[in-house]
């Protein structure tokens, strides 16, 4: 049987040992039924995968004896580094996002409040949300097997969004460009070290926000004449960038 990986905490991690309770402790114990002795290996949310055995097993929690620990090896580290610049959408597209685009290999992603986003989140929500975010990318990483896990943040509007890039090649998905198409754009660039892409909630962007992203260096770009949900729009950006710059 090969050895089961499982997504941790780096903080979960004391003294040579790993221990934890809640979703890994019910996956490891409860559903693999993985006892004492059992080899597993541990990837943290800082891009290091820890190997050891199960020394306890108990009501609640299990602990593991680290034996060694490395960096997580990419399965394809020449790929850029893509961070998905998303306006908060309507309902669980959000975790639609999050779950695909960890799949398609985003490096992360930076959610914002879009001026005509129809979800707002309060400031007294802002951190629960961000757990729940931060705890769907574990999982989507965990199921597809990546050894990293994509971190998710907020940014309270674009003005703070865009502020936040440092990114070789910054782009903005807007259905109003009429001069410069994603295809002549990304067979111009060459394969940049790391890539943004802004992309609007159901409503598009405002104006204000498309002048304001180019003004931090973002290129409006056109998809051509279809109109994509903004669900399928990071799915389908990635699924390129992947196919030009990566492994697909």
């Amino acid at each position: 049987m090969s050895v089961r990986r499982f997504m941790i905490n780096s903080r979960a991690i004391l003294d040579g040992y790993a221990s934890f309770d809640g979703d890994v402790y019910n996956h490891m114990v409860r559903v693999l039924r993985l006892e004492t002795g059992d080899a597993v290996q541990l990837a943290d949310e800082k891009g290091m995968v820890h190997f050891g055995t199960i020394n306890q097993v108990a009501k609640e929690w299990v602990a593991v004896k680290i034996t060694s620990s490395c960096p997580a090896t990419l399965n394809d580290s020449t790929s850029p580094r893509v961070t998905i610049c998303q306006a908060l959408p309507k309902g669980d597209k959000t975790d639609l996002i999050l779950q695909k685009g960890t799949e398609l290999g985003a490096h992360d992603f930076l959610l914002f409040g879009g001026r005509r986003s129809v979800a707002k989140i309060r400031d007294d929500q802002q951190n629960s949300k961000l757990e729940r975010w931060n705890r769907i990318s574990t999982e989507a990483a965990r199921q597809c097997g990546r050894p990293d896990i994509p971190s998710v943040s907020w940014r309270p509007s674009a003005v703070e969004a865009a502020n936040d890039a440092g990114h070789e090649l910054r782009l903005i998905l807007w259905e109003g460009e009429r001069e410069h198409s994603l295809k002549d754009v990304l067979s111009a660039a060459g394969k940049p070290a790391s890539l943004i892409v802004a992309i609007g909630p159901e409503g598009g962007f405002d104006p204000l926000e498309v002048r304001h992203f180019s003004q931090h260096g973002f290129l409006p770009v056109s998809l051509g004449s279809r109109i994509l949900r903004t669900e399928t729009a990071s799915i389908a950006i990635l699924a390129i960038i992947q196919y030009i710059w990566g492994e697909m």
